[in-house]
């Protein structure tokens, strides 16, 4: 009995179970399909807006690409129409090229009708002259013939006897002459030599600075001398022994003196000074270190001066090294004149001669800076050699034009010049030189030179006073009147000029004026 009430339990849970699997799997379908039908539902909406938006976006695709295609359209019709503008413009001048080349096919043709006319009037005429020098000569030597036998003498003898009796004539006669041709012939020249010579030097604006071995180093207080000399002197001497410059501390009120010929040298020694007294520490070693710190700022400096000038005179292409050169002639002199400021003043004016004769300026101003670069050697051995060959070999070894290279080699005549930017070089350096102001020259040699001057005007006959003024660059010489005619006055004038230019060496020119005086004297009593 309990058997068959287990059974029956347990074939009623088994039962249930089937029961409840049926009807989970039942739920579970409908459940399912209910998702599937939402699933549907959901991307049939989504496919809706994804239709709908797609049409958005194309429509605003299609728009953008329309007002693109207008935009472009609008650009290459603008193109268009420049370039039909410019193919008239360009159809314009060719047809002036050709109206203007065919007037002028016209006026050659013309000319050429005038000199075949022309030559041949000239052939003609040569042709007659001709005839008639044979005639002429037939009727000179039948007169020499008639003349020999009426005077006894021949034509040879005759001529010896003419000569003799005419010579001290035709000399003076042959002199006065020559005189008169050569002041014709240079009339225009000198004229318009000295016009373009006083334009340039009136377009050229100068500055006259003279450089000398001592600088002035200002301090505030004299308290400050004491530590820049340091204890038993050391500072000093660490100063002078890393500059190469003199210090010089005396009784003079917030100064000290630094002295040395070299420029370059002394510049240091001044802005390490004025380091080391800003910074306040002051002793040998740090003496050191700012003198070595200067000195690589001072070749700096040197190497932006140099890009400074040739920028303001608008030189291009210049080697580095000729730059650098440039610079350092900031730091030099010559006869007391600033070597830079000497060598902008040249390639100034060498730049206005130039554009004034019809020559490239800018070839003109580059010879003119670098003129002098000789002047600024690197080395003991390169003193030996004369400053203009010395620039001109640099010149050469940087790949400057020949024409350049010449004209630094050839401004003091120690070469030939080969070009014609030789001779305006030569001439701007002594404008240059020769200025009042510019550079100084002792008292003694100075006084010598105008000494010398007088001395070779008193050396030629018949000089009576002589008088060498404005600087030296004038030489007046008053003749005796009764000793020295006019034709010999300009003769003496002549021969005075060669004297001078064979014996003195002098900057510039030296003008030689001979003065005769006549006077007629009576008294009325």
């Amino acid at each position: 009995m309990e058997t068959n009430t287990i059974l029956l339990i347990v074939g009623g849970i088994i039962l249930g179970l089937i029961v409840g699997f049926f009807i989970a799997k039942t739920l579970e379908k409908s459940n399912a399909s209910r998702l599937i039908k939402n699933a549907k539902k959901e991307a049939l909406s989504i496919i809706k807006e994804a239709n709908h938006e797609g049409e958005s976006i194309k429509k605003d695709k299609i728009l953008q690409a329309k007002e693109k295609f207008i935009e472009l359209k609008s650009e290459h019709e603008k193109v268009i129409l420049s370039r039909d503008k410019k193919m008239a413009e360009s159809e314009k001048r060719t047809r002036d090229k050709e109206s203007q080349i065919s007037s002028e096919l016209s006026k050659q043709k013309k000319l050429n009708s005038e000199i075949e006319e022309k030559i041949k009037d000239y052939d003609y005429r040569i042709e007659h002259l001709d005839k008639k020098k044979t005639e002429v000569d037939k009727l000179h030597k039948s007169q020499i013939q008639q003349l020999e036998v009426i005077s006894g003498l021949s034509a040879e003898d005759a001529k010896a006897q003419l000569v003799e009796s005419l010579k001290g004539e035709a000399k003076d006669d042959a002199m006065v002459y020559v005189q008169d041709k050569m002041e014709e012939a240079k009339l225009t020249a000198e004229q318009e030599a000295k016009k373009i010579i006083i334009n340039t030097i009136q377009r050229i604006g100068t500055e006259e600075a003279v450089d000398n071995c001592v600088s002035v180093f200002n301090i505030e207080s004299d308290d400050v001398k004491g530590r820049i000399i340091g204890r038993e002197g050391r500072n000093i001497r660490a100063i002078e022994a890393a500059t190469g410059v003199e210090i010089i501390v005396d009784d003079t009120p917030e100064a000290i003196i630094l002295s040395c010929f070299d420029s370059v040298r002394r510049e240091i020694a001044r802005l390490s000074l004025h380091k080391l007294v800003t910074d306040g520490r002051i002793h040998p070693a740090r003496i050191e270190e700012v003198v070595k710190k200067t000195q690589k700022q001072i070749e700096q400096e040197i190497i932006e001066v140099g890009k400074r000038t040739v920028i303001d005179l608008g030189i291009h292409g210049l080697h580095p090294e000729l730059i650098k050169m440039v610079g350092r002639m900031k730091y030099r002199s010559s006869y007391g004149q600033n070597l830079l400021q000497h060598s902008r003043e040249v390639a100034k004016l060498c730049g206005v001669m130039a554009a004034e004769l019809g020559i490239n300026p800018k070839l003109a101003k580059r010879a003119g800076l670098l003129h002098d670069i000789g002047k600024v050697p690197d080395a003991e051995a390169d003193m030996e050699t004369p400053h203009a060959i010395l620039g001109m070999q640099w010149a050469e070894k940087y790949g400057e034009k020949a024409e350049v290279c010449n004209a630094i080699g050839a401004h003091h005549d120690e070469i030939e010049m080969k070009f014609l930017l030789s001779p305006i070089i030569q001439v701007c350096d002594a404008i240059s030189g020769a200025r009042p102001g510019a550079r100084r020259q002792v008292l003694d040699s100075y006084i010598q030179r105008l000494k010398d001057l007088e001395d070779i005007a008193f050396g030629f006959t018949g000089v009576k006073k002589a008088y060498a003024i404005q600087a030296g660059r004038e030489l007046r010489v008053i003749v005796e009147s009764e000793k020295v005619s006019d034709e010999k006055a300009a003769n003496l004038s002549f021969e005075i000029s060669q004297k001078i230019q064979t014996d003195m060496t002098y900057p510039g020119q030296v003008k030689v004026t001979v003065i005769r005086e006549t006077r007629a004297v009576n008294i009325a009593k």
